[in-house]
């Protein structure tokens, strides 16, 4: 749930990127701590092994403000490793959005797949409603030669409930993308849960102007 200082007229939210290994989810963090107003974000925090992969979770504090309330956006990556499925846990727990970072080669699916259904289970562990909680899923490495076609993502995306976006965690390609789907999608969470727009006057279309506003995205 996210967290409401009514003093203050503030939420702060927390999002989680979640993934099979090496999937490209602190490739994520990285691209938008680089794009994001420096006056929009903290530090990127980056817990690290030696080999590079994430040994306990990477945060990038976003801050932005609309006319009605201030925004706190927690973003975490969990790591990836087989190994680390009781650090998956404590990070997820909270969590008011998640997107699933997936790997777009085509001899990834089966660690998309294990990564995906274990994420699943975890929600169902720590009680969050699955059914109305928001997940974005974005298939990453499209720059590879090996990768899923737009066409074949596209298929999945219909075979399922969850937005798909197709993405380049190393340009940019589809970073925004799915950041500003996912703060949409939690939106309407937020709006069932404590009314923003009835309770703070807060519609989407004003909070999505804010978002993409001090982020520096672009977007509808």
């Amino acid at each position: 749930m996210a967290q409401v200082d009514f003093q203050e007229r503030q939420l702060t939210l927390k999002l989680v990127y979640y993934g099979p290994p090496l999937s490209g989810k602190t490739t994520n963090l990285k691209w938008l701590h680089a794009q994001v107003e420096k006056d929009s974000r903290g530090r990127l925090m980056m817990l690290d092994t030696k080999d590079d992969r994430t040994l306990f979770f990477d945060l990038l504090p976003i801050f932005f403000r609309t006319s009605k309330l201030s925004f706190r956006v927690k973003v975490y990556t969990v790591p990836g490793q087989p190994l680390h499925d009781a650090t998956r846990r404590v990070v997820l727990r909270g969590a008011d959005g998640i997107a699933f970072i997936a790997d777009s080669q085509r001899d990834a699916v089966a660690s998309n797949n294990q990564s995906y259904a274990e994420m699943v289970k975890n929600v169902d562990a720590l009680g969050l409603d699955r059914q109305r909680m928001p997940i974005v899923i974005q298939y990453n490495k499209q720059d590879l030669p090996d990768a899923l076609s737009e066409d074949e993502i596209g298929a999945l995306a219909a075979a399922g409930s969850e937005p798909v976006i197709p993405a380049c965690a190393l340009d940019g390609r589809g970073v925004f993308d799915t950041l500003l789907q996912l703060l949409h999608d939690t939106w309407h969470a937020l709006d069932d849960d404590i009314g923003l727009a009835a309770g703070f006057g807060l519609e989407k279309a004003d909070f999505m102007r804010s978002v993409r506003q001090h982020l520096g995205a672009v977007g509808p």
